[in-house]
């Protein structure tokens, strides 16, 4: 890491707000020196209640009660202003990369596939709205009543992004949030924070002033007296439930509060006997152990059939155990440092639960620990008395549990608080069907012979029970961050002439029939 990052500024108001209070230094579990010593890569201020609520105060002033330029200003302007800033954005890829490498430990290749992801992800948006726009331009009539119906704005949103990918998953509710007339806070994730850095000019020159507002700090010290006040329409997060429940708990009237959701998910894999092991065994350790199970897309839990367990875990072991370790920047390396300084600590936690539950590590360099890591360590058997059976492990452990019954990890799957997603492994056609229709009315997502995952981003990324509110895609999320809205006129020669003047002179935002290209 060559260049240190001390952001001395924040964004509020339109402007870069200089900061010399507290700070925080930002350290990386990666050691650039031979004796393994975490590296600092600078410091973010630790903005307080004041500087919170001046940060809401600025949306609510944009926004106007639906007054606010944004709010009102032509589709094809607000478009304009997204196309200025991803411009901006791709002058900073080898900035945001390197830091997505030094701060949360993701390979090079992931690393640059998130910012080139995103930026497919925002003209995506882009264009879709513009379908949006060109399927609204026009009237309806129905009984007598013309209407002419859009999506509009729902006002302020308080968007909360994740660690483990702090700049697509993040942007996945801010840009769509954003282009339908939504101003916005943003507080960066406690992971990869200073990538947020490189790209603070561009929100501040691509939008009018306090349309996005960046805040950095505490999520307790930032969030919470913003959702104290009611102000805020819409929370947008993509993190952990209990957050989501704790914040929408300090909202003084929830019931006009809009979610936007993407929680966990101990997404499970159901081997059948007939699967063809090569592949499962390939996705499923794609989906168990891409960046180190960091994924709410991860695989939590691999059923296995009795038939084919016992080749199944040799192969599978066996295949863990050649996986590379290494850092992000290295060739080959799949298995990189863990952000989070305690998590090793905490996987050790599970490994140790699940043994004295009656689990062995079953491959040969399972639960290995280094100062920044703890080499995946793959256990059998599983059952629901252990503590990785149930919790998110978002990390390199990998359960496998048994099965002779295929209603064992149905009724699994049914009585768990989540249903994000399945992979599913076989070819019978007699068994696939009925599993099938079955599994699409536990989870949101089925996954024939393919590990769990969130794209291609065009469908529908959503989950039951407490994985997800509201639906996250490119054409979803911008309905989820508005509301059908219209103007009604009743079919007389006097209102119609107000129409047709309207339409002729151009003089509303709203009420327009224009084509946009």
């Amino acid at each position: 890491m060559k260049k240190i990052i001390d952001q001395k500024t924040y964004l509020v108001d339109g402007q870069l707000k200089s900061w010399s209070g507290e700070t925080a230094e930002v350290y990386s579990t990666i050691s650039s020196t031979d004796h393994y010593t975490p590296t600092l890569l600078g410091s973010i201020p630790q903005l307080g209640e004041k500087e919170a609520i001046a940060a809401l105060d600025s949306a609510c002033t944009a926004f106007d009660k639906g007054k606010g330029l944004w709010p009102t200003m032509k589709v094809v302007d607000r478009i304009t202003c997204l196309e200025k800033f991803v411009a901006q954005m791709k002058t900073k890829r080898d900035e945001v990369v390197r830091l997505l490498m030094w701060e949360i430990g993701k390979t090079i290749s992931d690393s640059e596939k998130e910012f080139d992801r995103t930026i497919d992800y925002i003209y995506d948006t882009i264009e879709e709205y513009k379908q949006m726009e060109r399927d609204s331009a026009k009237f309806h009539k129905n009984s007598g009543v013309y209407a002419h119906i859009r999506r509009g704005p729902l006002g302020v949103v308080l968007c909360l992004g994740p660690y483990n990918y702090p700049l697509n998953e993040t942007f996945c509710l801010l840009i769509p949030a954003l282009i339908m007339g939504n101003t916005a806070i943003f507080k960066p994730a406690k992971f990869g924070v200073l990538l947020i850095s490189p790209l603070l000019e561009a929100f501040q020159n691509s939008f009018p002033k306090g349309v996005v507002n960046i805040v950095y700090g505490r999520g307790r010290a930032l969030a919470t007296p913003i959702m104290k006040t009611g102000k805020i329409d819409v929370l947008a997060l993509i993190g952990h439930s209990t957050s989501a429940k704790a914040l929408q708990n300090q909202h003084p009237k929830s019931n006009r509060l809009r979610l936007v959701l993407g929680l966990e998910a101990n997404n499970p894999a159901i081997v059948l006997p007939d699967a063809d092991l090569d592949i499962a065994i390939r996705e499923c350790i794609s989906g168990s152990l891409s960046f180190n199970g960091q994924r709410c897309t991860a695989l939590k839990v691999l059923y296995v059939h009795e038939n084919i367990i016992d080749e199944f875990n040799k192969r599978f072991s066996a295949k863990v155990d050649e996986l590379k370790f290494g850092n992000p920047w290295e060739y080959g390396v799949t298995l990189t440092p863990l952000p989070e300084p305690n998590k090793p600590m905490y996987i050790q936690e599970l490994i140790d639960d699940a043994k004295e539950k009656g689990a062995s590590i079953i491959n040969k360099k399972g639960g290995l620990t280094s100062d920044n890591y703890i080499f995946p360590a793959v256990l059998y058997p599983a059952n629901k008395e252990m503590r990785v059976f149930y919790e998110e492990q978002f990390g390199p452990i990998v359960p496998i549990v048994p099965f002779k019954n295929i209603d064992e990890p149905l009724d699994d799957i049914a009585d768990s608080n989540y249903g994000q997603q399945v992979s599913l492994f076989g070819k019978n056609l007699e068994t696939l069907s009925p599993l099938i229709d079955s599994l699409v009315n536990l989870v949101c997502r089925v996954n024939l012979n393919s590990s769990c995952q969130r794209g291609p981003d065009v469908f529908p990324f959503t989950g039951r029970k407490d994985s997800a509110v509201s639906t996250l895609s490119v054409h979803d999320a911008l309905r989820s961050f508005s509301i059908r809205t219209f103007v009604a006129s009743k079919d007389n020669a006097y209102n119609n002439a107000i129409l047709k003047e309207l339409l002729d002179n151009k003089m509303s935002n709203f009420i327009s029939t224009d084509y946009i290209l």
